[in-house]
């Protein structure tokens, strides 16, 4: 009989854990909070009152489930706020999205080494990364890049670049089709746009950024953080491409 029992108390504990579910972690946000995104995150000054109150819930609610953590550099207020803001604007055109495929961001004091995920002691030339293999489901962020993107007046936005790829992840791969956003009849105009804007930078012949013209990955996360601080420049400037990432991201910035 005994074997019997120590079967069925197995049975209990393994139903107990396939079925009980952890309680979300309550978060408060700092008082400063209102002032912080004011002052730091352009995107959440265009919102009206009701969607500033939308974006407030989806950054607690992010904050919740991911962890954010330091290596050799303290975590303030303020790098919470603008990781969960980088991880908000992209997917705020979607009223329910969770990153399923993030546990962990990692801000360093500078920029790194992607290879050795190492602060110091090897050649650092990387700002932003998602992880693969032992990392997988780890991002990594130079805090002074993250925090320039939000303080600068330019189009280029670390944070935003990196949740953007981590979007490209959502079918498997990181190739610059988001087939998990964009409607599949879209596809070839998307690619085509790619195409046709890469070989433009190339030329010189366009004020995107030049490392754009690395891959599809590349200029699908650059082309983003356009869209998302300059927005009324880049619909000017490109108009398809604004057309379409709208598309893509379920939403237009220029009109919050």
């Amino acid at each position: 009989m005994a074997p019997i029992i120590v079967l069925i108390v197995l049975a209990l504990i393994i139903v107990f854990f396939i079925f009980y579910k952890k309680p979300a972690k309550k978060i408060i946000l700092p008082g400063s909070y209102k002032e912080i995104l004011t002052n730091y995150v352009s995107y959440y000054g265009r919102l009206d009152k009701e969607n500033k109150l939308i974006f407030e819930e989806k950054i607690k609610e992010f904050l919740s489930y991911v962890r954010i953590d330091g290596i050799d550099t303290t975590v303030d207020e303020i790098d919470k706020l603008l990781v969960a803001s980088s991880a908000i604007i992209p997917v705020f055109g979607f009223k329910k999205w969770k990153y399923y495929n993030l546990n962990n961001v990692l801000l360093y004091p500078d920029s790194f080494n992607k290879e050795k995920f190492l602060a110091s002691g090897y050649e650092k030339n990387t700002l932003g990364m998602i992880g693969n293999g032992p990392m997988q489901n780890v991002m990594i962020l130079s805090k002074p890049s993250l925090r320039w993107g939000f303080q600068s007046l330019s189009a280029s936005n670390t944070g935003i670049h990196e949740f953007v790829h981590l979007l490209d992840k959502e079918d498997g791969e990181v190739d610059g089709l988001p087939e998990a956003l964009l409607n599949r009849k879209y596809n070839s105009v998307w690619l085509n746009l790619v195409n046709k804007n890469i070989e433009l930078i190339m030329n010189g012949e366009s004020d995107i950024n030049n490392y754009a013209a690395s891959n599809k990955a590349e200029f699908f996360a650059v082309t983003s953080e356009y869209f998302f601080n300059q927005p009324d420049l880049f619909k000017e400037n490109h108009p398809e491409l604004f057309e379409i990432l709208c598309k893509i991201f379920n939403q237009d910035p220029t009109t919050l």
